[in-house]
């Protein structure tokens, strides 16, 4: 087994996120030979993590899975095994193997656990103390799927295993008590209960703990299915659901023998409603149980039956609403066609579980209930009453992002509120982490946590540890709830907005280890007070030749934040033809620069309505103030022509815009009124000595009309952290020596902004321009490159 130290490992922001990203992010990793680490079961009281990959199964110390010395099991397919598995057709790279699918908790000496086992399910006791299997093998085709593909979600509840999927090769999808006997599934005929379902997680609510009416526990279960009745759109055919049963049920005397008396089912709505859009693929669950049973929460992450289209939504629900639709009306098949039910109802109601009011009328369990009770919840599974998430919308929807699975937490902040806190995961294998504040989301986050894109398989939260285990294909991941020592001032302490985070005027530090927090700075609400905007400045020279284009840049550490570029004090806006330069997200562009540009050029990151000077980092490397270099030409002709030509000085004063150095007295902010006592802290543009000049190369050829502005004024439609109307389009380098302008939307009809228009048409003349532009690649400045 291989054990990796804590990894660094590279991020490649996305250009068009709207959230903080980090260039490192430090984890500890857990990997082997095997692959899909996609099991997890976390015991924070033992300190352990165990884990269920392709073949093996490991116990993991939750301090640091990296840590050597981590127990192991192997448990591979037989040859035989994998031979008959390769005659039925399946796949050798994926299908022909042992896949871990179960892994829990059966008493106190003992795990149970079940794989695939090349198409031929195998179940098995694992004694924790020897880690080691303390018996024989099981049969588990009616405990375990076949297919490790196949939705599937389980239970160990009291010794009882309640479990949800497609089992056999051509069986129906099923929910099922496994064991202890006797056993019960679901009902296929003459109502089908299921048609077609993808089970994505369950949850057991303790509902009899304090209960006044004397309730039994409850399972839910969480999948998506073909839809039954009636929707608004034709091209939707699956719906969310979420069905529920009494694990104490045991089935009916004559009717529904073996059968669930108890299983009800409803639908789970997640729409946008400004968009009309309507996310019904349930992705993953996460239950965020309360001391208070009514006030637990379910959350969902929600994408759409177009697998072409990326999107996502996280919406909660609250378990009143859940239970309000259990005690609804029921649907029920009229004329080939699911409608409400009207009729009569039957007592006691059927699908209910038992209560005092039941044992009063000698109904002590499932089996005692009437035939007219069982037929009538036989015909009628589905409940009309549609469940709708808090508010009426989602908490996030994000366009070009699929999340795959999520945890959630909640945390005490400086002001006294609790704070719920969402870890998101995405199918290329980056988390997002994400704060509510008032009812919205704002996204903390976004951390890249593989090199190579892979879907992340499972996620599990660990509060003592304040970590999150994270399962993927190639390895298992320990990443910190969160890393204060990331944000660099003040002002990016503050403006993350993390409920972790605190400024303690030199550093940002995690507020829970601090016992005296009376001096550190927080503002989750607002994100805006309590930061001086004192941070110092740094500068270096750049020498270009007489109508080059340059760049200024200004490397925003948020991209929440956008840039407010000055001249002497004096705010800039440039999108007109005639401004000579140009205000883009990577910097600003001065087109053809001239002395009279000369003078103190400033860069402010606004974020939250709050100007700032973004932070410098004296680790960093300084930045080139020119976006392109010429391809160098043949010596001859192409000094001469430089000689001749005349050249400009830059000199160039950002806190991060170009470079970050440090003066023997440390970081300083420079102010001079009169141009000729500027020192290197300005943007100085001089024409040098020069030779005259010989004729200039002839005019570029006429070039193609930009396409026309928008006649409406351009509107930015934002909808909680998530989907823009129309994004602005932006300046990227690439390669150093070339302009690229990329489209932040794939809607060719959906860029154009102004920032389009005025980039395009100045890039145009300027690319024509350098076709007849020749420089000496022996003595080109250092600004060139």
């Amino acid at each position: 087994v291989c054990k990796l130290p804590t990894l660094t490992v590279p991020v490649l922001c996305s250009s068009n996120s709207n959230y903080r990203c980090f260039q490192y992010q430090n984890h500890s990793r857990f990997s082997s030979p095997s692959q899909n680490y996609s099991t997890l079961l976390l015991e924070e009281d033992n300190g352990v993590l165990y884990v269920g990959a392709r073949g093996a199964l490991y116990a993991l110390d939750t301090t640091n899975i990296s840590t050597p010395g981590n127990l192991t099991i192997d448990w591979e397919a037989s040859a035989e095994q994998k031979k008959q598995c390769l005659n039925k057709g399946k796949d050798n790279q994926t299908d022909c193997y042992n896949h871990i699918r179960f892994l829990q908790r059966y008493n106190e000496t003992h795990l149970y656990v079940c794989g695939t086992h090349a198409f031929r399910p195998l179940c098995a006791y694992i004694d924790v103390e020897r880690f080691s299997f303390s018996s024989g093998f099981e049969e588990g085709r009616d405990r375990c799927p076949y297919d490790p593909a196949k939705g599937y979600t389980g239970l160990l509840v009291d010794g009882e295993m309640f479990s949800a999927s497609q089992y056999e090769f051509r069986s129906s999808p099923d929910v099922r008590r496994n064991f202890p006997f006797p056993t019960l599934r679901t009902e296929e005929a003459p109502t089908r209960w299921l048609l077609e379902a993808d089970f994505v997680g369950s949850a057991l609510l303790k509902e009899s703990v304090n209960s006044s009416v004397g309730d039994d526990d409850k399972i839910y279960f969480f999948f998506t299915e073909r839809s039954q009745e009636q929707m608004a759109y034709p091209s939707q055919t699956r719906v969310a659901r979420v069905a529920r049963i009494c694990k104490g049920d045991w089935g009916g005397q004559r009717t529904l023998q073996r059968k669930w008396t108890s299983f009800l089912k409803a639908r789970l709505v997640c729409s946008v409603p400004d968009y009309e859009l309507h996310l019904n693929v349930l992705r993953s669950v996460f239950v965020l149980e309360a001391r208070d049973i009514h006030s637990t929460v379910f959350y969902g992450i929600f994408g759409l039956e177009w697998k072409n289209i990326k999107a996502s939504a996280v919406c909660q629900y609250s378990f009143t609403d859940i239970q309000r639709a259990f005690e609804g009306p029921y649907m029920e098949v009229q004329d080939s066609k699911w409608r409400e039910y009207t009729g009569k109802v039957p007592v006691p109601r059927p699908g209910s579980c038992m209560t005092d009011v039941h044992r009063s009328q000698g109904i002590n369990s499932s089996r005692d209930l009437p035939d007219d009770v069982l037929a009538f919840a036989r015909q009628h599974p589905l409940m009309s009453t549609q469940i709708h998430p808090i508010g009426e919308h989602p908490l996030l929807f994000k366009r070009s992002v699929n999340y795959v699975k999520m945890v959630v937490h909640r945390v005490a902040a400086l002001d006294r509120h609790v704070y719920t806190v969402l870890l998101l995961g995405t199918d290329e294998g980056w988390l997002h982490r994400a704060v509510e504040i008032g009812g919205q989301m704002h996204i903390i986050e976004e951390l890249q946590l593989f090199v190579n894109p892979q879907p992340i398989d499972n996620m599990v939260i660990s509060q003592a540890q304040e970590s999150v285990y994270v399962g993927s294909n190639s390895a298992v991941l320990q990443v910190p709830l969160s890393s204060c020592q990331r944000y660099t001032s003040c002002f990016d302490c503050v403006f993350a907005r993390d409920p972790f985070c605190g400024w303690d005027g030199a550093l940002c530090v995690k507020i829970s280890s601090r016992t005296n927090r009376s001096n550190l700075t927080q503002d989750i609400q607002g994100g805006k007070r309590g930061c001086d905007n004192s941070t110092g400045v740094v500068h270096r020279r750049r020498t270009v030749m007489s109508g080059d284009d340059v760049l200024l840049h200004c490397d925003l550490r948020s991209n929440l934040a956008t840039p407010r570029w000055t001249l002497d004090g004096h705010q800039l806006q440039g999108y007109g033809l005639d401004s000579g330069h140009r205000v883009g997200t990577d910097g600003l562009l001065l087109i053809c620069a001239r002395p009279d540009q000369s003078g103190d050029y400033r860069c402010y990151a606004v974020e939250n309505d709050v100007p700032s000077l973004p932070p410098s980092s004296p680790t960093e490397q300084p930045l080139p103030s020119l976006l392109y270099s010429q391809q160098g030409l043949p010596e001859s002709g192409a000094a001469a022509e430089r000689k001749r030509s005349s050249h400009l000085e830059l000199k160039t004063i950002s806190s991060h815009c170009n470079g970050r150095q440090e003066s023997e007295h440390g970081r300083r902010s420079l102010s001079v009124s009169n141009m000729d006592d500027m020192g290197d802290g300005f943007l100085q543009i001089v024409p040098a000595e020069g030779s005259p000049g010989k004729s200039p190369p002839p005019p570029a050829p006429p070039l193609p009309m930009p396409p026309p502005l928008p006649s409406s004024e351009y509107v930015s439609s934002e909808y909680t952290n998530g989907m823009s109307a129309t994004l602005p389009s932006v300046l990227r380098k690439m390669n150093g020596n070339s302009y690229v302008l990329l489209r932040q939307t794939t809607d060719p009809e959906g860029s154009t902004s102004p920032l389009y228009h005025s980039f395009t048409e100045e890039l145009n003349r300027i690319l024509e321009k350098r076709k007849h532009t020749q420089l000496d690649p022996q003595e080109t400045d250092d600004s060139s490159v």
